[in-house]
């Protein structure tokens, strides 16, 4: 399917990696011209030549910490340089640290809300202005689907996240009609973090296998683990105009897992 985005211009944050990589790689695939984001700047080096596989339009790497205003500011203009606008936004962070509520302090919860939230608020308002500008702009935040269904020892992902989930439904309001924001809330799939953890189960003896590991993961009615890319199929999706009547909403790709009937 064409998507129809050939020659549009996007932004992914944390894209060094990850879910944030699929989804630079899926809209590059596209004919997307693609900024990738991320701290390492030889892990952004090594996505920025995995991307550029696939693409069929322009891929740059931009270093910058979500957590400094003054560099998500910089990311922004560096991409409005590179393309003279921005049509799609797709947000993208580092998961928290696991733990329990009596485990975790404030700092804990001040970086959490930093990262999570604050860096979307300030990518969704310096990116506006170029968004509005084109002929469809779109927002994706990628986030997780605790947003749904509180998960076991997570408490700063299932209560922090809920704020980008509040800030996507209402920036769905407030930019429409020009821009359209939506949500995916993605469940385990096999990106670099979850092979480190299965690797690591196997070698303390937690699993015979590594696709044993895979499997303990799954957990879902489809009873498989998620490939990266098709959440970024989906964030693609979501980004054309071949979705242009989904608006405010937040979509489970979790194979299923999530309990909640909403």
């Amino acid at each position: 399917m064409d998507l129809g985005i050939d020659g549009n211009a996007a932004l992914v944050t944390a894209s060094s990696s990850g879910l944030g990589k699929a989804s630079a790689k899926a809209l590059a695939r596209e004919g997307v011209n693609v900024v990738i984001n991320g701290r390492d700047e030889e892990r952004l080096a090594d996505a920025k030549a995995e991307v550029e596989e696939v693409a069929t339009g322009e891929v740059v790497a931009h270093s910058a910490d979500l957590t400094d205003a003054d560099e998500v500011t910089a990311l922004v203009e560096a991409t409005v340089d590179e393309f003279g606008t921005i049509d799609h936004l797709v947000t993208s962070a580092g998961g928290p640290p696991s733990g329990a509520f009596l485990d975790t302090d404030d700092e804990d919860w001040q970086h959490a809300y930093d990262l999570l939230v604050m860096s979307v608020v300030r990518l969704a308002r310096e990116s506006y202005p170029h968004l509005r500008e084109g002929d469809g702009g779109t927002i994706v935040n990628i986030t997780s689907r605790s947003v749904k269904e509180a998960l076991d020892s997570l408490v700063l992902s299932n209560a922090v996240r809920m704020g980008v989930i509040g800030l996507e439904k209402t920036l769905s309001k407030e930019f429409a009609p020009e821009v359209r924001a939506n949500a995916v809330l993605p469940g385990p799939h096999e990106t670099s973090r979850i092979r480190d953890l299965v690797e690591a189960g196997v070698e303390r003896g937690e699993y015979d296998a590594y696709e044993d590991g895979l499997d303990d993961w799954a957990g879902n009615p489809l009873d498989r683990i998620g490939d990266p890319m098709e959440l970024g199929n989906t964030v693609a999706f979501l980004s054309s105009p071949k979705s242009g009547f989904v608006n405010g909403t937040a979509l489970p790709i979790d194979g299923g897992a999530t309990g909640a009937n909403l």
